[in-house]
């Protein structure tokens, strides 16, 4: 079973079983929601999906794409598109609490990524924030 949730801790989910996919996503509604320029997605049969503390707020983002985040503290938390993934919840994975230990396995829409997003290894690295 895995687990996470909110920042402030308003909102907590677990799941059970094998993820469908793993991947980040670079499309523009994906990039507008969450004010990143990519954002990971870990999907889930819907029955192995539950909330197990507070209530997600729900947003229709575009036509059937429901985006769930945290009415306190405005984390994004799971996605729901019945006909683009039906039975499947995705989660972001970013908010799980051991987040570190899942590797996504693919990127999508990339046809939306922003053209900075191909050449990350080549802007210099600072293990914390340069100059402190």
């Amino acid at each position: 079973m895995l687990e996470g949730g909110c920042q402030c801790g308003a909102v907590r989910y677990a799941v059970e079983g094998e993820a469908a996919h793993h991947a980040l996503c670079h499309c523009a509604d994906c990039r507008a929601s969450s004010g990143a320029p990519a954002t990971a997605w870990m999907a889930y049969a819907s029955e192995s999906f539950r909330i197990t503390k507070g209530e997600a707020v729900a947003y229709n983002s575009s036509g059937d794409s429901w985006r769930h985040f945290c009415g306190t503290c405005g984390t994004g938390l799971y996605f729901i598109n019945e006909t683009a993934l039906p039975g499947l919840v995705d989660i972001q994975s970013a908010t799980l609490d051991d987040a570190a230990g899942h590797t996504p396995g693919a990127q999508i829409q990339t046809a939306e990524r922003l053209p900075y997003m191909s050449n990350l290894a080549d802007l210099p690295e600072f293990g914390r924030y340069p100059g402190m």
